[in-house]
């Protein structure tokens, strides 16, 4: 007997559970408290409501008998395949923590191969003898590999897993590296460059949907901010590298190669981490996702008992109603079904809301934006700190308060960032010559507050796809928003320096940058963007099964009462 198979798993399933399934697909409703209030286990609100549909005990009882059939019945091979060295703790919030802190580790390597470029490029562009056009795409061509990667993330995600495909997205990143620290002319670079960027993409799109299905809802915010964070600080990560190598002979082969250490620590971390238990349930693995679910969540606490029978319940509708449809039509769950059409408008816009407001280009380009601005070549690479390091303090609050103050709250730092973009253009405009402390000190004033203010902002195009998706829908989904991400990055990378010379640098940080996010994106945020705070992924499906105008009506009450986040 297949014990993965999920209909041998219902054999474990008492007949209270297979009736209440049968009356929730009848009736086409998933259980949900009628007062839209958190389930309270010291009231005993949750027992009275649990009674009146199941019994809980028993139902639980089933589930620990079939985990544990599980685990006698799992062979060497068995748990060979799985590629995990099982940890546990007496504290489930330990495991929890431990999940979203190696997951979250996988920022540092994203963040150094976007910024390492920056310093590299000095001496790799003279050793190479690279055109202004090769340069600009040796840059551009990670994001684009990335598009390519979030491609991959749907097909490797639901065949292997959501884990397992954070492992593959190393070995890229391995092969990658190594290319670009060997490389003898531009090709090599186009080639290893791109396969880093299919590392950042598979992992982009994967680790916020890994942390969201994993851990509850009160700390999903902060864990998938900390993937942000320490993008911020691998991209600090990679200035400083760049300042250690600058003199060195070949120094730039050092910096492009750098992230082998990093993808070998997030190698050996990654095999210390249980599975989603949302994904195995996806695909019909109730006891392995109920062992795993133990280990994440204090199964004493009965709020945590009835999150995974609503979770098990919803991966039972799911796949009710994709039943009689094939590959093909399943795909077009996103566009077809109007829930899951708010949910990918609604993550597309606050991505495009990040990206489009330049971030990538000014990162990739800050060593040469601070020779423009009249630092020396190797005080330039040095300066690109001071920008680096003011996006990794920007994340620490998001990880702080995301959770506390909401969502919507959140995304007013677009204000913030906006304000700084002014000045960054205004220190272009002052007179080099006849003012250069004036024009350094507000140039670096803006990069400083726009860095610091995105940082913050930037934790929410992660963690709003992560959360926004349906389960059946939610690799599609995100592999849509990867490649939005990085498709738009690798757009306002490519033509940073052709917009330059059409805007002028002041023109494409004042005019376009900002306007984007005053004219657009503050807008849209106060209107349409839904509070998903301390919601449950399954709550958030309810939310998204709204209309958007009964979204914006609703925004628009808080919004008369004061309230922006509710």
């Amino acid at each position: 007997m297949d014990l993965n198979n999920s209909e041998d798993s219902q054999k474990f399933l008492p007949s209270a559970t297979q009736f209440e399934l049968e009356k929730q697909r009848s009736s086409s409703e998933i259980f949900e408290d009628s007062t839209n209030a958190k389930l309270n286990t010291e009231n005993g609100k949750a027992s009275d409501i649990l009674n009146i549909n199941l019994n809980l005990e028993e139902e639980i009882d089933a589930l620990n008998k079939y985990g544990d059939s599980l685990r006698k019945e799992l062979s060497f091979w068995g748990k060979t395949k799985r590629m995990e060295f099982e940890v546990n703790f007496n504290n489930r919030q330990h495991m929890v923590y431990m999940l979203g802190i190696f997951a979250a580790f996988a920022g540092i390597l994203s963040g150094i191969d976007q910024s390492i470029i920056s310093g590299a490029s000095i001496g790799m562009n003279q050793m190479l003898n690279l055109t202004t056009h090769e340069a600009s795409l040796v840059s551009s061509l990670m994001p684009l590999g990335a598009v390519a990667g979030s491609i991959l993330l749907t097909p490797f995600s639901e065949y292997f897993g959501r884990r397992k495909s954070l492992v593959i997205s190393c070995v890229f990143y391995t092969i990658g590296a190594i290319i670009c620290a060997a490389a003898k002319n531009q090709h090599e670079m186009y080639a290893g460059r791109f396969l880093v960027g299919v590392g950042v993409g598979l992992e982009g799109g994967g680790i916020g949907v890994y942390i969201a299905e994993s851990v509850p809802s009160t700390v999903r915010g902060s864990l998938v901010s900390l993937y942000q964070f320490n993008i911020a600080l691998g991209e600090l990560f990679g200035y400083i590298i760049g300042v250690i190598f600058f003199d060195v002979k070949g120094g730039w082969r050092y910096m492009v190669g750098s992230s082998l250490i990093f993808s070998t620590i997030m190698f050996i971390g990654l095999l210390f981490l249980p599975e989603s238990p949302r994904w195995l349930m996806h695909k019909g693995r109730v006891g392995e996702s109920w062992n795993v679910w133990k280990r994440l969540r204090n199964i004493d606490i009965e709020g945590n008992k009835v999150e995974f029978l609503e979770l098990r319940q919803v991966a039972e509708q799911e796949k009710e109603l994709h039943k009689h449809e094939s590959r093909f039509q399943a795909w077009f769950d996103l566009i077809r079904i109007p829930r899951n059409r708010r949910a990918l408008v609604y993550s597309s816009i606050m991505i495009c809301l990040g990206q489009l407001t330049g971030i990538n280009a000014i990162m990739y380009y800050m060593s040469t934006l601070m020779g423009n601005i009249g630092f020396s070549p190797k005080k330039s690479v040095a300066m690109s700190m001071v920008g680096g390091a003011a996006l990794l303090i920007g994340t620490i609050p998001a990880i702080l308060w995301m959770d506390r103050f909401g969502r919507r709250a959140w995304s007013m730092n677009l204000i913030i960032f906006a304000f700084g973009l002014i000045l960054v253009g205004v220190g272009y405009q002052i007179n080099m010559r006849t003012n250069l402390p004036a024009a350094e000190g507000v140039y670096l004033t803006g990069q400083i507050i726009y860095n610091m203010a995105f940082g913050s902002y930037a934790a929410l195009t992660w963690v709003l796809p992560s959360e926004s998706f349906s389960l059946g829908t939610r690799s599609a989904g995100m592999t849509i928003s990867s490649a939005l991400l990085y498709l738009c990055a690798f757009t306002v990378t490519y033509n940073f320096e052709k917009m330059q010379d059409a805007m002028t640098y002041s023109g494409l940080t004042l005019g376009f940058y900002g306007g984007i996010a005053i004219v657009i994106g503050i807008p849209y945020q106060l209107l349409c963007m839904p509070e998903t705070k301390n919601r449950t992924l399954e709550e958030i499906d309810d939310i998204f099964e709204k209309p958007t105008r009964q979204i914006i009506r609703e925004n628009l009450s808080h919004l008369r009462k004061g309230r922006i986040s509710y």
